[in-house]
């Protein structure tokens, strides 16, 4: 008897859908150790008040940002998780200054830049959170310096993030392919729930933090002024989690510069990029507002950018309204 799509688990999957291509060689490894890493901090997040690990260290990051208790838990997490998985040569993390190098084996041939938990400041009222990872191929014999870790979204060879919700799903996306697996809380596996996802054809939402509006460009104004007169508004604050629902049910997500941080506030190489990957492999659209996001050429690892990502058709009507 065939197994049953819900029934199917990530390692399996993802083994099946890399096998016989040396592109991904060891990248199903990379993935299951962000799969643990995330069971891992799941836990963690379900278990937050009850364990005392709510609210901050007092101290503040490379961002700018007071640190979160979990926010340095969970960026520890995992990269023990990819240190363990031998396949990793280098972590970038939204919560670590410099680059962390873990190997300089020829097995080590992977990147990974990675926001360890998104929407953190959520974490106190039981928002949906979430983690975010981009995946580079490390070229053949290059150095591992945190100089290496630059490379643009293009050159990206998968992404994944996590949702901590409801319940907690896990997207992987590599070329052409986006899939989803839900964590069966009896078994502790992730199941292929989400097969072949693509962001629907009919754009029906948007989000966008509107708190900013009086800040934004008059451009972006009347943007947003036309989205909200034909669409319906869902922000939740949470990256990851506004993403997720216009991946599924069809929308756009707007986080543009303005007048105080006219460079955006998201980040390029642990949001937008990996985000931005997952969107195109999905039959969605990326931009800064300019020009396609996985083109930028980065010149810093927490380098910050303007995001409009999401239905592809809608995205291209934005920029073309901006570029007026």
């Amino acid at each position: 008897m065939a197994q049953s799509q819900s029934q199917q688990g990530l390692s399996q999957f993802m083994s099946s859908l890399l096998a016989d291509d040396s592109r991904y060689e060891g990248l199903d490894l990379v993935v299951a150790a962000i799969a643990d890493g995330v069971r891992n901090v799941n836990n963690k997040v379900q278990a937050a008040a009850i364990a005392d690990v709510l609210g901050t260290t007092g101290e503040v990051n490379v961002q700018g940002e007071i640190v979160q208790i979990l926010d340095q838990a969970s960026s520890d997490t995992f990269v023990d998780a990819l240190r363990d998985c031998g396949r990793v040569a280098a972590v970038g993390s939204e919560e670590i200054t410099e680059g962390t190098v873990i190997g300089d084996s020829p097995l080590h041939n992977y990147f990974v830049l990675m926001d360890p938990l998104d929407g953190s400041s959520n974490i106190d009222v039981a928002v949906s959170i979430g983690s975010i990872f981009g995946i580079w191929s490390r070229p053949p014999d290059i150095s591992v310096t945190e100089e290496s870790l630059l490379q643009p979204g293009n050159k990206q060879v998968a992404a994944v993030y996590a949702v901590y919700g409801s319940s907690t799903v896990l997207v992987v996306a590599v070329e052409g392919k986006v899939n989803g697996f839900t964590l069966n809380i009896a078994t502790g596996e992730f199941e292929l729930t989400h097969k072949d996802l693509r962001i629907p054809e009919k754009c029906e939402y948007y989000s966008a933090p509107e708190h900013n509006y009086k800040n934004w460009s008059t451009a972006m104004q009347e943007v947003v002024d036309g989205l909200r007169d034909t669409h319906s508004l869902r922000y939740v604050g949470s990256l990851v989690a506004d993403f997720h629902r216009n991946l599924l049910k069809g929308g756009i997500f707007l986080y543009p510069g303005d007048s105080k941080s006219p460079q955006g506030k998201l980040r390029l190489m642990y949001e937008a990029n990996p985000l931005g990957y997952v969107a195109e492999q999905a039959g969605g659209n990326v931009s800064d507002g300019s020009q396609r996001i996985l083109d930028i050429l980065p010149t810093k690892l927490h380098q910050r950018v303007p995001l409009i990502v999401g239905n592809a058709s809608t995205v291209v009507d934005t920029i073309e309204k901006l570029q007026k």
